[in-house]
């Protein structure tokens, strides 16, 4: 099964992904990337930083433009990608596996998904 079949994506391009171990994975769509185009500087938030659904908790910056990242769940970070942030340009290159940005420990309700879509349903919306 491919990771896209997993994930479930926001209007404003991010994905989610549970994990084994009940937290969430999220990044950017390869949409939202491919839109950026070149990607140079990331900025992700501390550990331990709470954030409400809809609340920009990341920036990325591409030779293009400068894009706030939102949350798609509330959630409690537990985990950065420090490695995205020292390069940025893996984005670029794999958005769902190498380039994730942050871990959450999920603090809101599951009501919290019901606007998010299915990668398909996504790539469809895109069209």
């Amino acid at each position: 099964m491919s990771i896209t079949e997993k994930i479930l994506c926001s209007k404003t391009h991010e994905y989610i992904l549970e994990n084994s171990d009940n937290t969430f994975t999220i990044g950017l769509t390869d949409y939202a990337v491919e839109q950026l185009g070149d990607i140079v500087f990331l900025e992700l938030p501390e550990v331990g930083v709470e954030f409400k659904k809809n609340e920009t908790f990341a920036t990325v910056e591409s030779v293009k433009a400068a894009s706030e990242i939102y949350m798609p769940v509330s959630g409690k970070i537990t985990e950065v990608n420090d490695a995205v942030v020292e390069s940025p340009e893996t984005l670029n290159e794999d958005s769902y596996e190498a380039g994730w940005l942050v871990k959450i420990e999920k603090t809101g309700d599951e009501s919290e998904l019901n606007d998010l879509m299915e990668y398909e349903d996504y790539k469809e919306e895109l069209e």
